[in-house]
């Protein structure tokens, strides 16, 4: 991963004029201007994990926990009242919560907390189809996944769509997800009648759903595929190098953590920013877009929010 000084040194380089910084206060900023500006805070991979990590847990004792996580979202939403709060899914598995509610906890203080959207994670078959199902009511938010075909399983389908739009003071933003392949990593019992295409080309009749058909500002990807392999695996990477139009892509299902964002530059192309906050609900992601009046983006702001 590059250094943070190359980083900003890249990002100041982009022809279209955008930045990506540390993140610095933007009330007074915006008052001064007619720029709007959204937040985007995220998640992904928190894996049942209501409580903070109790002692003997190494570099994670005493952090994370689902109470100390709701209070930093409404402090940065006191300030940022223009948000989105969205996860890039695996909600489920990972600690006696998930043995005895099968999910049903996590989405409800999912839902207390305002999640805007999530994706699907393959923990999220962990139950089967049937278990998802059963829980999902729970969830005062929908699941966006492209990349999936819920044919053969429409109970899970009534659950899940494709895209989704948010209009947040004038701002269209447009998100999409998509999921990891089934082979080697869910049985086929569990994922019966749920079909895996290939994210790449989804990703781009999303990109041109969004931007054609919407006219989105924004596009985000709500990804669960992994950041990067040294295999031959899709990544977000890949997604990011290959496809024109996304400007974010939230991650998950390698538990990667990020320190900052990740840019991804293409010669004739905005670039694609990627953010992905470990695993455990241990860390919360958090970007500032700032909109021109003209609706493009003039700057960016990044911070994780270690919860402690």
């Amino acid at each position: 991963m590059i250094t943070r000084k190359d980083f900003l040194k890249q990002v100041s380089a982009v022809s279209a004029g955008i930045g990506l910084c540390g993140l610095t206060p933007l009330t007074a900023y915006s008052a001064q201007s007619r720029n709007r500006v959204l937040t985007i805070m995220h998640t992904n991979d928190t894996h049942a994990r209501i409580d903070p990590f109790p002692a003997g847990s190494g570099e994670y004792a005493g952090l994370g926990g689902a109470a100390r996580r709701a209070a930093l979202i409404k402090k940065l939403r006191d300030k940022r009242p223009n948000n989105l709060l969205l996860d890039a899914g695996d909600t489920f598995q990972g600690t006696p919560y998930f043995n005895f509610y099968g999910g049903a906890l996590d989405f409800e203080i999912m839902s207390m907390m305002g999640y805007d959207a999530s994706t699907i994670g393959n923990h999220e078959f962990d139950n089967r189809v049937e278990g998802f199902v059963e829980v999902a009511p729970k969830a005062q938010f929908p699941f966006v996944i492209s990349n999936y075909d819920f044919t053969g399983a429409p109970d899970m389908g009534a659950f899940c769509r494709p895209y989704m739009i948010r209009d947040v003071d004038g701002i269209r933003v447009g998100l999409f997800g998509i999921g990891v392949a089934f082979e080697a990593l869910v049985l086929p019992q569990l994922h019966e009648g749920v079909e895996y295409r290939e994210p790449i080309a989804v990703s781009e009749r999303m990109v041109r759903t969004l931007r054609a058909d919407y006219a989105c500002d924004l596009v985000v990807c709500l990804s669960h595929i992994g950041y990067e392999y040294e295999t031959d695996q899709v990544s977000d990477r890949d997604v990011a190098e290959a496809v024109d139009g996304i400007d974010l892509i939230i991650g998950g299902h390698t538990h990667t953590l990020l320190e900052e964002p990740s840019l991804i530059e293409k010669p004739g192309q905005l670039p694609t920013i990627i953010s992905q906050v470990g695993h455990a609900g241990v860390v919360l992601g958090h970007l500032d877009f700032e909109f021109s009046p003209s609706g493009k983006i003039a700057r960016i702001s990044s911070a994780h929010h270690t919860i402690a």
